[in-house]
């Protein structure tokens, strides 16, 4: 009698991120059935159709992340990002100069990433997000560029014929 480890079986059967990938990519692009996937792959057909429905049990984020740490120096904290939506984009405040300052202010005993995780939440929550996005506008309303082709050569005339993207 084969004396198998129940938990080398377990890391053997148990999905990877790239499994999912290709399981979802060889039905889905390559068209290959249920049944020949899992030969494949050596998982049930059940599983295959699981990870087909986009059932994927995962990494989870925690909802309402805890700070414990940080508490006291929140509001100081918000105060902060809060004065920052005055202040012109380079000068605002990142999550590593409010760690470094709320170690040398406060004397900060807490983890760097604690502190990231904090501002990048409270960022989104006070609407102080230092991403700006510009889209020119024409006075058409189009957005016109040449027509041309790769490999292909400007007309001998000098004059492009345009194409409008909108």
């Amino acid at each position: 009698m084969l004396n198998i480890n129940p938990m080398l079986e377990a890391e053997r059967r148990m999905l990877t991120v790239d499994q999912y990938s290709y399981i979802r990519t060889a039905h889905r692009v390559y068209g290959k059935a249920i049944k020949q996937i899992a030969r494949e792959t050596g998982h049930s057909k059940n599983t295959v159709k699981k990870v087909l429905r986009g059932e994927y049990s995962g990494y989870k984020p925690r909802i309402g992340q805890a700070y414990p740490v940080l508490a006291p120096y929140i509001r100081t904290i918000d105060r902060w990002l809060k004065d920052d939506k005055d202040r012109p984009k380079k000068q605002r405040h990142t999550a590593v100069r409010v760690f470094n300052r709320l170690k040398q202010e406060h004397a900060f005993q807490g983890s760097e990433t604690t502190v990231r995780r904090y501002v990048r939440e409270a960022k989104l929550r006070l609407g102080v997000s230092g991403r700006e996005v510009f889209i020119p506008s024409d006075l058409d309303g189009h957005l016109k560029i040449p027509h041309l082709w790769p490999g292909q050569n400007p007309p001998a005339t000098g004059r492009f014929q345009f194409t409008n993207l909108l």
